[in-house]
C-alpha cells in the first residue's frame, strides 16, 4: 500500500507554464496522501506550489542539497550539503571561460546571483518567480557574502555545448560534486551529496516508512536517484524513453495533469 509521495516540480507536478494546475491540487488533496516535493529548485522558488498543495512537512531542495520547513514563512534547514566554496568558484570560471555563451548562475539558500543577466535568466525569472540579483563578480560576491553555494546552474539550447560542458565539468570535478542535467536546457552542479535520494532517506527514517510504502513522480536524469529509491516510481509521459525505462508505471504529460492522472488511475492503496 503507498502512504506517501514524492514529487519532482519542473516537468512533471508543474505544468509548462511553471505553475501547479487545479486539477492536480485537486488530486493530490483529495488522495489523502502526505507528499513531499523533491526539486532542483531552491525554497523560495517551491513555496507557492507548497502553499497551493497544503504542504506542511519537510521538503527538499537543490536535488536533495537541502531539507527543509517552511516555518512562519521562512526556511528552517533540516540537512544541508552545499557546493565546496572553493570548487564552486572554480566551477565558475571554468565555464565563464570554457562557455561564455551560456546562461551562468549560482544559488545559495536565499539568494539567486549572476555577473550576466541574460534570456536564460529573464526566462527563469518568468517561470519560478525568483528574482536574480546581478553582481559584478563571483569571487568579489563570496569574499564579501561568504554564504554556502548550493546550486550552480547553467541554460543553452545547444545540445552540443551542452554535453561537451557536461563531460567536461565532470572530469573537472570527480567524486567531489555532482554534474546533472535537468530537463532538456538546464545542467546543474551540486554537492556530491546533494542526490534526491538522500532526501527520500530522511524522510523514511523520519516517518518510519517502508520502501514499498512510497511512491515518487519525475521526469529528468536528476530524478533517477529518487526512482530507484522508492517502491513505486512512476515517470511522466513527457520524459525522455531513457528515463521512462526506470519507472514501474508511465502516466500522462505534465501537461495533461499526469500527476493526477496516476493517483486515480495507477496507484493502489
Amino acid at each position: 500500500m503507498i502512504n506517501y509521495l514524492f514529487s519532482d516540480l519542473d516537468g512533471t507536478l508543474l505544468n509548462s507554464q511553471g505553475i501547479v494546475s487545479p486539477q492536480t491540487v485537486q488530486a493530490v488533496r483529495e488522495s489523502g496522501l502526505p507528499m513531499t516535493l523533491v526539486s532542483a529548485r531552491a525554497p523560495i522558488e517551491m513555496r507557492d506550489t507548497i502553499q497551493a498543495l497544503g504542504l506542511t512537512g519537510p521538503q527538499i531542495g537543490f536535488n536533495g542539497g537541502l531539507i527543509f520547513e517552511y516555518c512562519q514563512n521562512q526556511v528552517k534547514a533540516l540537512q544541508a550539503a552545499p557546493l565546496d566554496q572553493k570548487l564552486a568558484l572554480q566551477v565558475l570560471e571554468f565555464v565563464k571561460t570554457e562557455s561564455p555563451t551560456v546562461s551562468l548562475s549560482c544559488y545559495t539558500q536565499t539568494d539567486w546571483v549572476t555577473e550576466k543577466v541574460d534570456a536564460g535568466t529573464r526566462t527563469e525569472q518568468q517561470l519560478t518567480g525568483q528574482i536574480v540579483t546581478p553582481i559584478t563578480s563571483y569571487t568579489d560576491y563570496f569574499r564579501q557574502y561568504p554564504a554556502a553555494v548550493f546550486k550552480i546552474m547553467i541554460m543553452t539550447l545547444d545540445k552540443h555545448v551542452m554535453a561537451t560542458l557536461a563531460m567536461a565539468l565532470k572530469q573537472l570535478v570527480g567524486s567531489y560534486a555532482s554534474v546533472k542535467l535537468s530537463g532538456q536546457t538546464y545542467l546543474e552542479v551540486t554537492s556530491a551529496q546533494a542526490q534526491k535520494s538522500r532526501g527520500i532517506a530522511f524522510i523514511k527514517e523520519r516517518y518510519h516508512l517502508t520502501t514499498n510504502e512510497i511512491a515518487a513522480f519525475g521526469d529528468g536524469e536528476n530524478d533517477l536517484p529518487m526512482l530507484r529509491a522508492v517502491g513505486l516510481p512512476i515517470v511522466m509521459g513527457n520524459a525522455d524513453s531513457t528515463i521512462q525505462q526506470y519507472g514501474h508505471r508511465v502516466t500522462k504529460r505534465n501537461d495533461e495533469d499526469g500527476v493526477a492522472y496516476a493517483l486515480s488511475h495507477l496507484i493502489g492503496r
